[in-house]
């Protein structure tokens, strides 16, 4: 098949991949806090995960009450005297965009294509929080859709081989 013939069957599949609902995604539990948690606590939560995660604002009950992102972080903590003791409201989103498992992948894709929105909670008709979708589950889906495509690109895909490699 002809690189060409290649492009062109992956432009076709596409499409319909990304109408896929997002409960297709595999996808982690979010970094949770209750509403009171202080912005210490919340900032030894992120470190703790190691991804850089935002915190989700949840009631003991896992309803959402709101989302406190790295951009929050570094935007009005880094390099300010803020009070670290206050609580997790004083700079949480109170009213984040959410995405619902039957919403398509489409709709995720363009929320985090603005830049504003990285980690997008998932929740149910009655604001339960029900997980997180972050770019990278996006993308793990989409490649494990094509393996054969991203598999045999090469490591730099500019790159032109003048030979077959191997005997």
């Amino acid at each position: 098949m002809t690189e060409a013939a290649i492009s062109r069957a992956v432009a076709e599949r596409v499409p319909t991949l990304l109408d896929e609902p997002i409960k297709v995604l595999r996808r982690r539990d979010p970094v949770r806090v209750t509403p009171g948690t202080s912005l210490a606590a919340c900032l030894i939560a992120i470190q703790g995960t190691g991804t850089g995660d935002s915190v989700v604002v949840a009631d003991p009950d896992g309803r959402l009450r709101g989302v406190l992102t790295e951009r929050d972080i570094v935007a009005r903590l880094v390099g300010t005297d803020e009070d670290l003791s206050r609580p997790v409201e004083a700079l949480m989103n109170a009213q984040p965009r959410v995405l619902h498992f039957d919403d398509p992948i489409r709709d995720a894709i363009a929320l985090m294509e603005t830049g504003r929105f990285r980690n997008v909670p998932i929740v149910d008709d009655d604001g339960f929080v029900q997980g997180i979708v972050r770019p990278q589950d996006v993308m793990r889906y989409l490649a494990e859709a094509f393996p054969e495509e991203v598999l045999n690109l090469p490591p730099r895909p500019h790159q032109q081989m003048r030979e077959s490699e191997g005997a």
